[in-house]
Parts: C-alpha cells; sequence; structure tokens
C-alpha cells in the first residue's frame, strides 16, 4: 500500500499507468477516491477525478453542514455544488449526509438540485446508498401524516367526548380550513351544516 507501506493492498488506480495501490480504510489518508457506481474504479491522488470549473469561495466561507470554514477553492476535502456553485461542503460532511439522506433524498443543501449534484458526487468518490432515508426508516416523523382527529373548542359538549366524531351531523368533527392542526364539532362551535370553520390562530 502506498499510504502505508503495508501488503495485502487489493486497490489498483484505474490509470492503467499507474501502479499504485492502497487499501480501502487508507483511501482517505492517501486521497484516494473509489467510485460506488459501475464499474467501480478507484484512483490515487494524482489520477482521482477533480471538480470542473473554477469556483473559489469568498474568505470566511463556511461548510453547510458543519458550518466551520472551508478551503478558498476546491480539493479532495472540499467540495462545491456542481449545479448553483455556491454550496461548500467538506468531504466527511457530504459523506455523512448522503449516508443519512439516501438516494431518494440526497441533494445538494442550498439549491437542492438532485440529479446533477447526485452525478457529481458519485464521480468524486461519495457513496449514496440505495434505501430510503434514516428518519424515513425510523418513523421519526410518522406523527406528521397523522389527521388531527379531536375537538379543540374551548368547551366541548359532545357526549361522546373530544375524540368521538361522525361523518355528519352535529358531531361532524371540522378541521381549520386554513392549517388543519385545530378541529371542532359542527354544534361546539354552532355552526350550520354547511360551514366551513377557521381556528382562532389562523
Amino acid at each position: 500500500c502506498f499510504v502505508c507501506g503495508h501488503s495485502g493492498a487489493t486497490i489498483t488506480c484505474w490509470e492503467s499507468s499507474c501502479n499504485r495501490s492502497f487499501h480501502l480504510p487508507c483511501a482517505v489518508e492517501g486521497e484516494c477516491v473509489t467510485q460506488f457506481l459501475p464499474h467501480y474504479r478507484s484512483f490515487c491522488w494524482e489520477h482521482r477525478p477533480q471538480q470542473a470549473g473554477e469556483a473559489t469561495a469568498d474568505e470566511g466561507t463556511t461548510c453547510l453542514i458543519c458550518m466551520e470554514t472551508v478551503q478558498h477553492k476546491t480539493s479532495y476535502s472540499t467540495m462545491v455544488c456542481p449545479a448553483c456553485q455556491h454550496a461548500w461542503f467538506h468531504r466527511t460532511c457530504i459523506q455523512g449526509q448522503a449516508l443519512y439522506a439516501g438516494i431518494f433524498n440526497f441533494c445538494c443543501p442550498l439549491c437542492r438540485n438532485k440529479i446533477m449534484f447526485q452525478l457529481e458526487m458519485e464521480i468524486l468518490g461519495i457513496q449514496i446508498p440505495i434505501r430510503l432515508s434514516s428518519w424515513e426508516r425510523s418513523h421519526t416523523y410518522a406523527a406528521l401524516y397523522e389527521r388531527h382527529s379531536r375537538c379543540d373548542a374551548h368547551e366541548c359538549l359532545s357526549p361522546g367526548g373530544r375524540e368521538q366524531a361522525q361523518d355528519e351531523g352535529p358531531w361532524q368533527l371540522l378541521l381549520c380550513c386554513s392549517c388543519a392542526a385545530e378541529g371542532t364539532h359542527r354544534r361546539c362551535s354552532g355552526l350550520d351544516s354547511w360551514a366551513s370553520w377557521e381556528c382562532s390562530g389562523c
């Protein structure tokens, strides 16, 4: 391995004229790039793909993910969005974001470009797993998909309680026509059968 000097380096630079080999765990230290898309090519620091363009970061520009400063130009450890050219981030930060978001939600943190951004990141060696995002797999935001289902009137008149709801009639539960985050029975707010309702907050 040209990075650590030990044997067992099974990855060889894709450049035919290069005889550098390295271990996969040594790739980051040696600033090598391994592409996780067909043909699964690997490159040493000298022959790795570089970001095209002349984008330079202003002094004090920070990574959009960790908020620490980045280098003033693209390098192995500092990357920029190919679409907007304004989103700067560290390689380790965007790799963590890719693993967290998965292929269906991974995009530029600033302009939200997905197609051009993902392709560029894969070419530059960012691994994007083909799976749902971590928040979807753990059902972190499952409550956001639940419909509000209780009467929030100051005094609920329903004999069945605030959770009672009918399809029509005096105990039909109406949700706020603006936010749908609060509800009321028609009778609890004195509403006619045709009236809509808006909560006091809206």
